[in-house]
């Protein structure tokens, strides 16, 4: 799996510039629809960092546990483990406690055309002073994904309601093309972006680079470098994400 959920925080495109919800995990900020494996875990400790105006380049971190509860059915919550410092003097953010569950209703069909897909409902809970009367907010979202051979293409999109004054509901979207370049080593590139979500705010994008390596079926390394390509000044000018991944 290469985008797991992590509904933690805001997404890298407006990590420490707005309260989105996170849409994907490490390494990517896109999706995919597979879940984690009936009756296994797949955890992340990880470490992310975006630069945008007015605020400084210190990373936060988190984690995220995935859990595989039932066949098709992947239970995901995230908890930020340290803030990220707010822009243009608003202190510290903490990143939302969230949590979501992603269901793949439609298998990829392996010698035809058929993607698997997956719908993924996730909310986040501003935690933290500095968010003290943000809304919660849900996404809901669908992912894709085609395999062939080495290669793998997914992405989608969804809505996320965003209420509150001035606040707008808008949507997020994103592809990525990931290739196993050996059995340990897996690199991908990735492009994605949100709609407007208040009155005040421009409509984001960006697009990004990954590697994942795996030193055993246990523990795997993650991580990715991104760069906003519109809305770059006040949104994601560069960002990083890095991560250790356990699979118990």
């Amino acid at each position: 799996m290469r985008g797991h959920s992590r509904i933690l925080g805001a997404s890298l495109l407006l990590l420490v510039a707005a309260a989105s919800p996170a849409w994907a995990g490490p390494p990517y900020i896109t999706d995919d629809p597979e879940p984690t494996d009936t009756g296994h875990w797949e955890n992340y400790l990880y470490t992310e960092s975006a630069h945008v105006a007015g605020g400084r380049d210190t990373p936060a971190a988190g984690i995220e546990i995935n859990y595989g509860a039932f066949e098709d059915t992947q239970l995901t919550m995230s908890v930020p483990l340290t803030p990220n410092p707010g822009p243009l003097g608003m202190g510290v953010v903490w990143a939302p406690l969230g949590g979501g569950v992603k269901y793949r209703f439609i298998e990829e069909d392996d010698d035809g055309w058929r993607p698997q897909v997956a719908f993924f409902p996730q909310i986040a809970i501003p935690v933290g002073a500095a968010n003290r009367g943000a809304p919660v907010t849900e996404l809901f979202p669908i992912w894709a994904q085609k395999s062939e051979g080495p290669w793998q293409m997914f992405g989608g999109g969804g809505f996320t309601n965003n209420p509150g004054p001035g606040n707008r509901g808008f949507l997020i979207w994103g592809i990525a093309l990931q290739r196993q370049v050996t059995d340990e080593l897996a690199l991908g590139v990735e492009t994605f972006g949100q709609g407007r979500d208040s009155v005040n705010d421009r409509a984001g994008a960006g697009v990004g680079a990954t590697v994942q390596y795996d030193f055993t079926k246990l523990w795997h390394v993650v991580g990715s470098v991104n760069r906003g390509i519109e809305n770059t000044h006040d949104a994601d000018q560069y960002s990083f994400n890095l991560a250790l991944k356990w699979t118990p």
